[in-house]
């Protein structure tokens, strides 16, 4: 088993940033890659990012490419999301994930592990 514990969310303002954390414990060496979903009220789980473990090749989706980076810490086994020029649209709980399994990193389904998620909220 792995767990995940996401931490760095909060209240932003429109144009600032924000860098989420996710420290994964347990059976960590099993992990092939760790990737941020977000969820906003009445909207479905989104894909926004992840990583493999041992090459650190980066995937997002497109409406955040420029201005979220992903990025690893093997030795902490933390994983990071840094989101620049956050929107009012950003605005959601954002999910942290990992998995066992080479695949689709985009789908929400290929992640056996979640963490409890943290609220991003993004004032305009």
């Amino acid at each position: 088993q792995v767990q995940l514990v996401e931490s760095g969310g909060g209240l932003v303002q429109a144009g600032g940033s924000l860098r989420l954390s996710c420290a994964a414990s347990g059976r960590t060496f099993s992990i092939y890659a760790m990737a941020w979903f977000r969820q906003a009220p009445g909207k479905e789980r989104e894909f926004l990012s992840a990583i493999t473990r041992s090459t650190g090749s980066t995937y997002y989706q497109d409406s955040v490419k420029g201005r979220f980076t992903i990025s690893r810490d093997n030795a902490k086994n933390t994983v990071y999301l840094q989101m620049n020029s956050l929107k009012p649209e950003d605005t959601a709980v954002y999910y942290c994930a990992a998995t066992d399994t080479i695949g689709v990193l985009a789908r929400s389904g290929k992640y056996d592990y979640w963490g409890q998620g943290t609220q991003v909220t993004v004032s305009s």
